[in-house]
């Protein structure tokens, strides 16, 4: 959270975050270059100039990859939400590297080309109704431009501009781009590498993902809405409340409501972060405050205002407990309006 834009608001976590991820890339860059050509098994040596391009190539896949997998790992097991923090950027080091992959393969096919190296890549296969043959360059071509584009839209201020749902939308991006990559590699790389490591790499990455966000998506199905004659939505049984935390609930018009246990009072608000659509029911209460488990954005239960002065505000909702059960009210209050607590009934907990 602040009060002003800057380009990049760093603390002692960030430092932290940054320095093990490009230790991270040195280190796998270092071992693709080094290590792995004997073990790739190559019938000739590849020229330096390629083996360099199939290098960052492939760490910005395998950062592709893990930053696809951070999501879903963190609403599996909330160990992992520390990763989710600094995830901006971890993306923008992936367009870096992926642009580096690009510029050695336009610096070794098309240098020496007649016409301009973007316009060489562009025409030079133009097969594009076979798959045998098709030119994969289009596919890396797509993803580069979408992993820059959210890369120049990573900062605070588009959010701000855009508005988080807008944003949010837009940075849906990303697996438009993974598509596409995984694309650019079967249609690539696969039709002439034959070798163990590349396969596992790629193929192992692609089934990762997509195992994890099956799971997240398995355990973060929404449960029977019980819907009350009065139209109030039943969250939980009393005795299911812990302290500092919330539950979750989905109401009939998809929104999602965090009800937090704070003080033995019962307080509703809205699930998603003003900032980024953070799942705040996933946070806790952190100096009388619901806490952001993505951002560490804050927001007095109360009435879903951010403390002073901090502006951004969530909808709070009306909570009831009727015969050992809470419910709430589905009609969302304007962002930022005060509703008084319900104590919990005695004993429910």
């Amino acid at each position: 959270m602040s009060v002003k834009y800057i380009p990049v608001q760093w603390n002692p976590n960030k430092w932290y975050y940054d320095g093990i991820m490009l230790v991270g890339v040195a280190a796998f860059l270092w071992v693709f270059l080094y290590i792995t050509p004997d073990a790739l098994g190559h019938e000739r040596p590849i020229n330096p100039q390629i083996h360099n391009a199939r290098a960052f190539g492939a760490c910005a896949f395998t950062m592709l990859t893990v930053i696809l997998c951070i999501g879903p790992l963190a609403r599996l097991d909330h160990r992992f939400l520390p990763l989710l923090y600094n995830r901006r950027h971890f993306g923008v080091m992936t367009a870096f590297v992926a642009a580096t992959h690009a510029g050695y393969i336009l610096d070794w096919y098309f240098a020496f080309s007649s016409r301009s190296p973007v316009q060489g890549l562009l025409e030079a296969n133009t097969s594009y109704g076979q798959i045998a043959g098709f030119p994969f360059e289009i596919l890396g071509v797509f993803a580069l431009i979408c992993l820059t584009l959210l890369a120049a839209t990573s900062h605070d201020f588009w959010l701000k501009f855009l508005t988080p749902p807008v944003w949010k939308r837009l940075h849906y991006l990303i697996y438009a781009a993974y598509a596409a990559v995984v694309g650019h590699v079967v249609l690539g790389i696969l039709q002439d590498d034959r070798g163990i490591g590349v396969n596992l790499l790629f193929i192992g990455g692609a089934a990762l993902v997509c195992v994890l966000h099956l799971a997240a998506w398995w355990q973060g199905r929404a449960e029977p809405m019980g819907i009350a004659a009065t139209g109030w939505v039943q969250v939980a049984p009393v005795d299911a409340f812990r302290e500092g935390f919330a539950k979750i609930t989905k109401l009939p018009d998809g929104d999602r409501v965090a009800v937090f246990l704070h003080e033995g009072q019962l307080s509703a608000i809205a699930n998603a972060c003003a900032h980024q659509n953070g799942p705040l029911g996933e946070g806790k209460i952190v100096d009388c405050l619901v806490t952001c488990p993505w951002h560490g954005f804050q927001y007095d239960v109360r009435n879903g205002q951010s403390p002073a002065p901090f502006t951004e505000k969530v909808p709070t909702y009306l909570v009831k407990v009727e015969g050992g059960a809470v419910f709430v009210n589905p009609a969302a209050n304007p962002p930022g309006t005060a509703v008084a607590p319900v104590p919990l009934e005695k004993g429910a907990t």
